[in-house]
């Protein structure tokens, strides 16, 4: 059996760029994700910019139902233990919404059917330089964000999160990854969404963000 032709939402290049949301509550929990859907996104991400034009990275994609449990069991204590330490939002606010759909995922991380870690070819360890770190997330940022959009355009969703990476060894020890040789950068639960619909975010003019020529 072959997997059918992926269908595409046909957005242009902004709309992809400007709707692509973190997904928690519309993810489909039901619905699989073809393998060939994952690895034609990954080959998009594989054009994205990178330094030395060297392709660090690694992708680790978990579909087994007992490891994506054990992941979101590590995932859901370090986000109880965090959100234990903040104070709860106003009822109705957009940190509201926030926080309730924060909850919804870490309550069903073990039920979305795929969960990609993307892995960087070195670890960085706490005395690394910060010019060092830039150059080297700098080159495997830009290719989880092409994972994403590219998601977008064929009604897949996902959300970067990283809490899980408080036990990164165990992790790496669950799914067989080099701790000494790879840094994840990220846990994205992948699923398609729930509707496509969606629109641009509320965001302050950029104006309110931009300093030209110097700080002041």
């Amino acid at each position: 059996m072959t997997d059918q032709p992926i269908s595409k939402l046909g957005l242009s290049a902004d709309e992809v760029l400007t709707t692509t949301r973190s997904v928690r509550k519309r993810l489909d929990l039901t619905r699989p994700v073809p393998r060939s859907l994952l690895v034609e996104c990954i080959e998009i991400a594989h054009q994205s910019p990178t330094g030395s034009n060297s392709q660090r990275w690694r992708w680790v994609i978990v579909e087994d139902a007992a490891k994506r449990r054990a992941i979101a069991d590590i995932y859901r204590t370090n986000f109880e233990a965090n959100y234990a330490q903040t104070e709860e939002p106003t009822p109705g606010s957009q940190a509201d919404r926030v926080n309730q759909s924060a909850k919804h995922l870490a309550a069903h991380l073990h039920e979305v059917p795929v969960h990609v870690i993307p892995l960087l070819a070195d670890r960085m360890d706490e005395g690394t330089p910060s010019w060092r770190q830039a150059s080297r997330w700098g080159g495997i940022l830009p290719a989880v964000w092409s994972f994403m959009l590219a998601l977008r355009e064929r009604g897949v969703g996902s959300a970067w999160t990283s809490l899980h990476l408080q036990n990164e060894r165990d992790v790496a020890e669950l799914l067989g990854i080099p701790y000494d040789q790879y840094s994840q950068a990220g846990l994205f639960p992948v699923a398609y969404t729930i509707g496509t619909d969606f629109k641009l975010a509320k965001r302050p003019p950029a104006e309110e963000f931009i300093r030209w020529n110097e700080w002041s």
